[in-house]
């Protein structure tokens, strides 16, 4: 019975949807012209030169974060 049921909802919204596309929609065509003219401007590249600073220390949180050792890592008594 939920399956019969089921199948008729699913028909009737296929149906509902298929006459809703009825409508006639018109859209205004837009028209374009072909530029024959460009014109370029000369670009000038700047030489200015920045230097970024990389300092490192040796109790860095990024070095503390891969050089973790877990229980797995340590030595075993024998």
């Amino acid at each position: 019975m939920k399956t019969i049921a089921t199948l008729i909802f699913i028909l009737f919204i296929g149906v509902n949807t298929q006459a809703q596309n009825g409508i006639d929609i018109k859209v205004d065509a837009v028209e374009m012209t072909i530029v024959t003219e460009s014109s370029f401007e000369a670009v000038t590249l700047e030489t200015a030169t920045e230097v970024a600073r990389l300092y490192k220390r040796t109790n860095t949180r990024v070095k503390k974060e891969l050089t973790f050792s877990t229980k797995a890592n340590r030595a075993k008594m024998a």
